[in-house]
């Protein structure tokens, strides 16, 4: 069963949403028969790369709250981060374009080192002190490197803003014609969708619904046509 999950790195309920996505998975009793993978959002494609700002400047523009409204939340989010186990920095953060790190989580998914990468990123921009956004592309490659990725593919893709941009942008299509206008978004087995950091239990459910529901294979053979099988293959005639 292949479960696709669309996020944003500058997204923390996409950082929540994970933590208990895969705390009902560690659960599921087929859990190793499930493919995860992770798709691009972007929750501000309009962003120039280098207009960082302060999370709660951000917040206060976007939404039109206060100040103490954007902490207000920022405080919620702390809290429920700590629920599930997670550290969430709920003062000096910034913000920032994101399409640099889609772009490398897809390197990170030829490489096999996407769940890893991703889990880093999420880590850096929320629960670290230094910026995700500001310190330039050394930085990228040093958390890349952290990942498991070659240092040298991860430059050569940074010094090319085309590289992978055409799959980042494809993810970003599929999820509009699936109907997603936000993240996080869950897609199980192209049968299912999860909206939103539901509770675990939500996840359990749907694993298990989406697990029950796959339909066995039906075939279609009238016994009599040639094919290749362990002891070789039919001779015409024979």
């Amino acid at each position: 069963m292949r479960v696709e999950i669309w996020s944003d790195i500058a997204c923390p309920w996409c950082y929540v949403g994970k933590a208990r996505f895969e705390k009902a998975l560690a659960a599921f009793p087929h859990r190793d028969q499930v493919e995860v993978v992770h798709r691009s959002f972007e929750l501000d494609p309009g962003r120039a790369k280098g207009d960082v700002q302060p999370v709660i400047t951000m917040l206060t523009k976007k939404y039109g709250m206060s100040e103490a409204q954007a902490q207000a939340g920022e405080d919620n989010l702390g809290a429920q981060a700590a629920a599930e186990g997670l550290d969430y920095r709920t003062r000096d953060r910034d913000h920032g374009n994101t399409f640099d790190l889609h772009r490398l989580l897809h390197l990170a998914k030829e490489r096999g080192r996407q769940d890893e990468l991703i889990q880093i990123l999420y880590r850096a921009n929320f629960a670290e002190e230094r910026s995700l956004f500001s310190e330039g592309d050394e930085r990228l490659v040093e958390l890349a490197v952290a990942a498991g990725l070659d240092p040298d593919a991860v430059r050569e893709v940074l010094a090319d803003p085309t590289a992978y941009a055409d799959e980042v942008r494809a993810d970003e299509r599929e999820a509009a014609e699936l109907g997603a206008n936000g993240v996080p978004f869950f897609v199980l087995d192209r049968a299912y969708g999860v909206s939103g950091a539901q509770p675990a239990e939500v996840f359990a459910q749907a694993l298990a619904r989406a697990w029950g529901d796959r339909s066995p294979l039906e075939l279609i053979d009238d016994g009599g046509a040639e094919a290749c099988g362990p002891d070789g293959c039919a001779v015409p005639g024979h």
